[in-house]
Parts: C-alpha cells; sequence; structure tokens
C-alpha cells in the first residue's frame, strides 16, 4: 500500500506569504527549519522545507506565528512541474493539511510529582531515518 505522509515539527524560518491564483483560491507559502542531528564534525545541520496550504484555516495558524516560533504540520510531499514545456522547472514542497503551534511537555526541574517517563522523552527525540543508498 503507498502512501504519503509528512509530519514535521520545527520552527517558521520567516512570516508566511500569501499570493492569489487565477481560479481565485489563495496559496500559503512559508518554510520550515528542521534540525538534523549532530553531524560527524560536531556541527548541527539543519533542513530549511518549503511548505504550501490552499486551507485558509491552516493559513491562518500559520500567520498567526512569528518567525522561530515552533510549528508542527502534517500534509503530503508533493512535486510541482513549472514553466514552457522546453524548460521546465521541478519544484518539491510539503502540501499542509494541518498546523498547529508545538509545545513540548516537558516535565519542569525538580518537581517530584513528576517523574521522568521515558517513554515521554523518547517520543520527544528525533528519530533517525536511514538515508537511501544510490541505486547501482
Amino acid at each position: 500500500m503507498d502512501r504519503n505522509e509528512v509530519s514535521l515539527v520545527g520552527r517558521l524560518s520567516a512570516p508566511a506569504e500569501e499570493r492569489p491564483l487565477p481560479s481565485g483560491d489563495t496559496v500559503t507559502k512559508w518554510r520550515i527549519i528542521v534540525r538534523r542531528r549532530r553531524h560527524r564534525r560536531g556541527a548541527a545541520l539543519s533542513d530549511s522545507i518549503p511548505c504550501v496550504t490552499f486551507n485558509p484555516e491552516t493559513a491562518a495558524v500559520v500567520r498567526a506565528l512569528k518567525p522561530r516560533d515552533q510549528i508542527e504540520v502534517t500534509g503530503a510531499f508533493r512535486c510541482r512541474i513549472f514553466g514552457p514545456s522546453n524548460a521546465k522547472t521541478w519544484r518539491y514542497e510539503v502540501e499542509v493539511n494541518t498546523a498547529k503551534p508545538y509545545e513540548a511537555d516537558l516535565p519542569e526541574p525538580g518537581d517530584p510529582a513528576d517523574d521522568l517517563d521515558t517513554a515521554k522523552l523518547a517520543a520527544l527525540v528525533p528519530r533517525q531515518v536511514p538515508y537511501l543508498s544510490p541505486a547501482g
């Protein structure tokens, strides 16, 4: 069974931009900065992932956030092709269905009533995704 599901938690890089389309719809665009695990040399790398939505409610949530605010989005990975037939441009982006501000539920330091739950803590740590090896 094929699945195209994306779930991202990161920081908003800049305010969202809106653009009206000839159809009368409005597309809202923004980028999410997602940190990678530490690189071998000790430097933390990040990815800037382009996101779009055509949903006015989702766009309102994103517009309400400031740059550097944490955000959680879900959607699908899309490849869009633009331009004339002799000079096509391919663009990959996440078409977002839902967006919400993200706040990690970390226990307060020194709070004896809130024991450190390893399952809760493990859910906050990013999972490593194996890289695809080039096809031979």
